[in-house]
């Protein structure tokens, strides 16, 4: 499968900081999400194994933070029964995950936004995308599922009862024998240091009930009449040499999805590394491929900055120096109250709304230092 040629790799990602803020769904689960990063809004639906806290100082998952966080608004959650969202749950069907991004999407005030959906968050992107054309600019799949329920052959059925099995037993364990067995899977290329990170993610990410659980639910999705109804501009990109997840999801999902295009990685882990190849492939494609949403993005942020007054340019500068409005208030001798409509001014002259405005007005300060 031919790579298409791809832009100049971006600059060292800048160093974010992370928000993290909590919110519930419809059937009352709490979930725990983050928003770092610049740019337009990027919503990210992530692999069932995540911890959000964990994963910021992760040395597998860093790269990917940051230099995402560089090009997008980067807005990811743990999913229910897993990370910093409650672990106490029974039901991780389709719909009550697909109701989980509605309830992020909600709390975070976003109405249009490009979604990435990672491995096992794949099905959960693709049927959004599918059921909620109007509000998907562009989806972005890696590490994809196929879309229709796993069917497996004996020889099959007994290496995943195997597995469950294993879970069960190790998945909680000090020792890390039977987690390591997953670990391999899914970064074999891996150093040692990212492996005991990778193997420790496992036990504190989940329960070993949910992690059996989740991984039963996942195997039953079925949207595959789903993927022709969406819409939205499709990238899909697979690791060649994949384990986790088949080369062949990746082929299915592009030939089903209108105008799909695949491109394929060659690596080996399901999780790439930054140093290996395949990982600039990877960030050089998602980038070309959100530019619009960039330039549109810069487009409503930029032409209006300069009608900004003097003090909400104030109040501008001291946010983005990590200041919090009663700070900010105080170092400008005026009322939390006054800080927050000159917030609101500033917003609604960019063009912002919802939880990330103020990350992305602090985001077009700091690129143009409009003093």
């Amino acid at each position: 499968m031919a790579v298409h040629p791809s832009p100049a790799r971006p600059a060292a990602a800048p160093v974010f900081e992370q928000e993290i803020r909590f919110c519930r769904t419809q059937d009352g689960v709490r979930l725990a999400y983050a928003i770092h990063g610049s740019g337009p809004p990027l919503v990210v639906v992530s692999c069932w194994l995540s911890h959000l806290q964990h994963d910021w100082r992760s040395p597998v998952w860093r790269h990917f933070l940051d230099q995402l966080g560089a090009i997008a608004t980067v807005i990811r959650y743990d999913e229910r029964g897993f990370g910093m969202s409650d672990w106490n749950v029974d039901d991780f069907s389709l719909e009550a995950r697909v109701g989980d991004l509605e309830a992020i999407l909600a709390a975070t005030g976003q109405e249009r936004f490009a979604l990435l959906g990672m491995s096992g968050g794949s099905a959960v992107a693709m049927a959004y995308a599918s059921r909620h054309p109007e509000r998907v600019s562009r989806l972005i799949l890696y590490g994809t599922v196929c879309g229709e329920p796993v069917a497996l052959s004996p020889d099959e059925r007994a290496e995943e009862e195997t597995y469950r099995s294993m879970i069960r037993v190790g998945w909680a364990k000090e020792d890390a024998d039977f987690r390591r067995v997953f670990t391999k899977r899914f970064i074999p290329d891996a150093t040692e240091e990212q492996m005991r990170w990778f193997d420790d993610l496992q036990r504190m990410s989940t329960s070993p009930a949910n992690a059996v659980a989740s991984r039963i639910a996942r195997q039953q999705v079925n949207i595959h009449d789903e993927l022709s109804r969406i819409t939205a501009p499709t990238i899909v990109l697979q690791a060649t040499g994949d384990r986790s997840t088949s080369f062949d999801n990746a082929v299915t999902v592009s030939s089903r999805v209108p105008g799909a295009r695949l491109v394929s990685l060659e690596s080996r882990n399901h999780i790439l590394l930054a140093d290996e190849p395949a990982w600039s492939v990877f960030i050089n494609e998602v980038s070309a491929f959100l530019e619009p949403d960039r330039r549109a993005h810069s487009e409503r942020t930029d032409r209006p900055a300069e009608e900004l007054s003097p003090r909400e340019r104030d109040v501008l500068r001291l946010a983005a120096e990590g200041r919090t409005n009663d700070e900010i208030a105080a170092t400008l001798t005026v009322s939390v109250r006054t800080v927050e409509r000159h917030l609101s001014n500033t917003y609604a002259k960019l063009g912002l709304s919802g939880r990330v405005a103020r990350a992305a007005a602090v985001a077009a300060y700091l690129r143009h230092r409009v003093d």
